[in-house]
């Protein structure tokens, strides 16, 4: 093999973690039965002739290890002599997705390998460079370019082809063999995937270079199906040369792979509770059902991770195993059981003397077993739940448990014991309140700020029983939590979370509801004032000054410079606090506030500010912050046109939600004070395109309701009348 520059290990980083899925390296780890033909896959990459680059596929579904596969390849064509090794390039498409163009990552990336390498000239990788360049500038497709273009594209591709024939001989005569893997195709978009074939089939055939690509072909082609004229397998058929089905898993290596991970997750389990008889007849009659992939071995083991160690010693093994397969793979049975003990644990009587009755339960059972949407999962479903709730053999089965049993599964930690029932569910957000657990979880990620502010934007999207979210209830709750169980270190990490997804974190839903209530930027102000009181001024300014700097949550931002300023009298604040109170010093309060006025400016220059939740306040800093006259400026330069009018008007006023309960649904209102208006527009200068507006039919019904609001409260307010 050619020697590298030098002996550092030339794999970028987001190769080794390429899957969320936590993918196999070597193949000393292989449990599946992979490693045999990725060995007879490298040897024939390396062995083989051809007289151009060649591109081979790897098709398998998804969850079925794909990643494992491209790794354990890597692997045996690593260990291969020297005189046969080749260079390898990893590439992973999804891992720039949305957010890079393809072309330019992919050449970025064969320039970063092939560098490392002292047998490849630096004169071939500027040719690459242009190689790339020239293939870039030509559409996809082309032919959809005018007619003007045409002959500069046809100019662009023989230019191209030049390239290529000039790199082909520099390959073939200076170095060894190319492989390129590509992983995660099957995750891009229809637009990434066709710019990655196009690539491919532009670049790929250069002398000595294969690509090798692992897919699922079932999921390109469904992406692909309304991009492409020609049926997909034909499509496929001009990109890849060569294509290979991804070897299907046994159950009896999928057993033997979740064994190995339980052993090691319940390693210290309580061994009297580990009845190996009972495992068995919960495992086979029911939890094995769901296991046909690696990745659901990866789901539920993941999850046992997580939840295990939180409730061991209060609950059994195997219960918590089954109890936690029916959370992953049948969530709404899981959800069922959870709301409904009595129906599920205890003991059942035949005479009708416990509530509910022997017919209430049974009329229970037959009622969600008929909705059950999947019929295969329905018997192994009711296998495994007769298995953990013995109740349910009197309503199948006809079968009845003793009333002393029940102290037998108290002492076994059974999920069938009423007492022992809420143990399973410590780590559950219900809909209406979290434990200490459940904010113990949460906080488990503190060091972390991306992990963090993305489970608190999961809670802003979970709604609850009232209407409001999960992330109002999270921040209530948080009022009286245990200051000790915030480490101090993890303030920075947390603070930084809240300014970098706050805005996300105020969704209308949460808006207060009467004069009273406030809103979740108030909570998120105070949770950011408790957490930088524990640590002294200096620190407090240096965490806000980054957080502040490098945050998206520009109306958290301006809120929270507006609540120090109050602090020392400011914004319209009618009185101070004692100066040893304040949480900034006068001199870096100056400072966050040149900060947060500079995103305020930023925002409106980048067109954002008119999306940002907040907008009056937001405006109402800004003309604090800058004067009235910087702000009018914006305002009349956003509603010269009749959608930017709309847009300003709709996401000025506050909205006001309402349960429908006609179909379950929440109407949108607004609600509007004149007083907003007044400082950035004269209200009568609009009222009249307000009107003429409100009768068009392509505006949304949010939209119509906003005007409709408008003109109300412009009528109202011409009468003398105040609005409710």
């Amino acid at each position: 093999m050619a020697q590298k520059k030098n002996d550092s290990e030339i794999l970028p980083e987001e190769f080794s973690n390429a899957s969320a899925d936590n993918a196999l390296i070597e193949p000393k780890q292989d449990r599946l039965g992979y490693a045999p033909f990725a060995k007879h896959l490298a040897d024939s990459i390396c062995q083989m002739n051809f007289p151009e680059g060649f591109v081979i596929a790897v098709y398998g579904s998804s969850g079925f290890g794909k990643s494992t596969l491209l790794n354990f390849l890597t692997y045996y064509l690593q260990q291969k002599p020297e005189n046969e090794q080749p260079i390898i390039v990893p590439f992973n498409p999804w891992l720039f997705s949305g957010g890079e163009d393809i072309t330019r990552r992919f050449i970025g990336q064969l320039q970063t390998v092939l560098s490392q390498f002292k047998a490849v000239p630096k004169g071939i990788l500027g040719r690459i460079t242009n190689v790339a360049k020239a293939v870039s500038e030509i559409p996809i497709p082309y032919a959809q370019a005018s007619k003007a273009l045409v002959k500069l594209f046809d100019d662009k591709e023989k230019e191209t082809a030049d390239l290529k024939e000039e790199v082909e001989d520099t390959l073939e005569k200076q170095h060894p063999r190319i492989v390129v893997t590509i992983d995660d195709i099957d995750r891009l978009s229809a637009e990434e995937i066709s710019q990655l074939f196009y690539l491919i089939k532009s670049i790929p055939n250069f002398t000595n270079v294969v690509y090798l690509l692992v897919f699922d072909p079932e999921v390109v082609i469904k992406t692909l199906a309304d991009k492409q004229p020609l049926p997909g397998d034909t499509y496929l058929n001009q990109i890849v040369q060569a294509s290979f089905e991804l070897p299907l898993p046994d159950k009896t290596s999928l057993r033997k792979l979740l064994f190995e991970k339980l052993n090691g997750i319940l390693a210290d389990a309580p061994k009297p509770l580990l009845n190996q008889n009972r495992w068995g007849n919960v495992y086979l009659q029911g939890i094995d059902h769901f296991i046909t992939t690696p990745r659901d071995i990866a789901r539920l083991t993941n999850i046992l991770t997580v939840t295990y160690p939180a409730v061991k010693g209060g609950v059994n093994p195997v219960d918590f195993i089954a109890i936690e397969s029916l959370r992953i793979f049948c969530p709404r049975i899981y959800d069922l059981i959870r709301k409904n003990p009595k129906f599920f644990a205890g003991t059942a009587d035949a005479k009708g003397s416990l509530i509910p009755t022997l017919d209430e339960i049974k009329d229970f059972h037959d009622s969600w077993v008929t909705k059950l949407e999947d019929d295969e999962d329905k018997e192994p479903v009711k296998r495994l739940l007769m298995q953990l709730f013995p109740k349910l053999e009197a309503v199948w089965h006809n079968t009845y448990s003793r009333a002393q049993d029940e102290s037998i599964w108290g002492q076994q930690l059974r999920i069938c014991s009423l007492d022992i029932f809420p143990n399973y569910f410590c780590l559950v957000l219900t809909q209406d309140e979290f434990s200490d657990a459940e904010i113990k979880t949460i906080f488990a990620l503190a060091k972390d700020a991306k992990a963090l502010g993305e489970n608190l934007v999961e809670l802003a999207h979970q709604k609850r029983s009232d209407g409001t979210t999960q992330i109002r209830a999270f921040l209530e709750r948080l009022e009286d939590y245990p200051e000790k169980e915030i480490p101090t270190d993890c303030i920075p990490s947390i603070v930084k979370a809240l300014f970098d997804v706050g805005d996300q974190l105020l969704p209308p839903e949460d808006e207060p509801q009467g004069m009273f209530d406030f809103g979740n930027e108030i909570r998120i102000e105070r949770l950011i004032s408790q957490l930088l009181r524990r640590i002294d001024e200096q620190a407090r300014f240096e965490t806000l000054k980054e957080a502040m700097s490098n945050g998206n949550a520009l109306s958290i931002i301006v809120h929270e410079v507006a609540a120090l300023g109050q602090e020392q009298g400011k914004y319209g604040a009618d009185e101070s606090i004692p100066e040893e109170e304040w949480l900034q010093s006068v001199e870096h309060l100056k400072e966050l506030e040149g900060i947060a006025l500079k995103r305020l400016r930023d925002a409106a220059q980048q067109n954002s500010l008119l999306q940002s939740p907040k907008l009056s306040e937001n405006l109402h800093s800004w003309q604090s912050l800058a004067g009235e006259e910087e702000v009018k400026q914006w305002v009349e330069k956003i509603i010269e046109d009749d959608e930017g009018l709309v847009n300003f008007l709709e996401n000025l006023l506050p909205k006001d939600f309402s349960e429908d309960g006609s179909n379950e649904t929440q109407k949108t209102g607004y609600k509007l004070d004149l007083n907003w208006l007044e400082p950035y527009v004269e209200p009568s200068a609009i009222v009249e395109r307000m009107s003429s507006l409100g009768e068009t039919s392509e505006l949304t019904e949010d939209r119509k309701n906003a005007i409709a609001q408008f003109i109300q409260e412009y009528e109202m307010h011409q009468q003398g009348q105040d609005s409710d």
